[in-house]
Parts: C-alpha cells; structure tokens; sequence
C-alpha cells in the first residue's frame, strides 16, 4: 500500500502545481482522501461530494474548498461528473470500478466528451486491461470504445495526457474515481 499512497500524494501535488482543480467523493480516507489533502496543500481548489449517509462513515473532508452535502449517490456521481474535465482512476475497489465503468459508458453514449485515464501504479489493472483488450477480441467492444480509456503506469505521462485531451492549457478540474 506504501507505494499506492506515495503515487496518490504525487497525484495530488501535480494538481496544484499545474492550478488544477480536484473533483472527488469528499471523504478524508484512502488514496482519494490522499490526494486531497496533497492536492489541497499544493494549492489546488478541492471540491467534495458526499452523500449524507456516508458523511460520518467515510469522514466527510471538511478541509474541501467546497463540500456538498447530497442526497444519494446518483446525486454524488452526477455533480462531480458536471464538475471535472477529465476523470482518473487510480487503483481501488468497488466503488472505483462501478465510477469507471459508469464513465466510460456515459462517454460512449455522448453524455459527455472528457478523458478518462487509468493509472496502472504497480500493474495494479494488468488483469483489467487484459480483460478490456479479451472484449475487443470476443467481438463485446470495439477498439474505439477502448481509446477512450487513456492507460499509464506512470502519472507524470498520464497526466498531462488528460489536460492535452481535455483541450485544456491548464490543469483540469479533474475527477479522481
């Protein structure tokens, strides 16, 4: 886990350092929570969107620019998802995979037309890129479904990758899942 976290507080660094903006689930735990407080201390703006429910269980991060309070979290997804320009998945659980996989829909739907960027950190998702690229070769998705999902083990190529994508000459306001 060292090197998970030591990623996620590098994460948070670049975004205030390139006056990014960061999007998130507005808890003070886990790898998100690092990349807040990193984010925060770096300069960036940092907004949170928690579901009351989940305020107490997850420790709501008072220390958010801004920190909305919602309802559920179809109202959580949907703000931070209006909110950020780009979206970054670094390595996590359920709640990352279900925040992925919702996005990537949404962008190959159209709903909206931002980057998506998978941080590999450690080969953390080389059974899941494995997996996407099996769905291409079984006929399930097609490779332009998959461009959409921008790859790196390396956070410093990934994301400037994500601000030239999001046709941005600053850092995005960037949604970490």
């Amino acid at each position: 886990m060292p090197a998970y976290t030591q990623v996620a507080t590098q994460v948070g660094q670049w975004i205030g350092e390139h006056q990014g903006q960061l999007v998130y689930g507005g808890g003070s735990q886990g790898l998100m929570g690092t990349v807040a407080r990193s984010a925060k201390s770096a300069g960036a703006n940092v907004v949170g969107v928690i579901p009351h429910a989940l305020a107490a269980k997850e420790t709501a991060n008072e220390s958010c620019d801004e920190l909305h309070m919602v309802d559920n979290m179809h109202q959580r997804k949907f703000m931070m998802a209006e909110r950020a320009d780009a979206f970054l998945a670094l390595p996590g659980g359920i709640g990352t995979f279900e925040e992925l996989f919702e996005v990537w829909t949404w962008r190959q739907l159209e709903f909206h037309n931002k980057p998506i960027g998978l941080l590999n950190v450690n080969g953390y998702y080389d059974g899941l890129i494995q997996f996407m690229q099996n769905t291409v070769v079984n006929g399930f998705v097609s490779d332009w479904q998959i461009d959409f999902v921008l790859v790196s083990d390396n956070f410093q190529d990934l994301l400037p990758r994500l601000v030239q994508a999001a046709g941005l000459s600053v850092s995005p306001g960037l949604q970490g899942i």
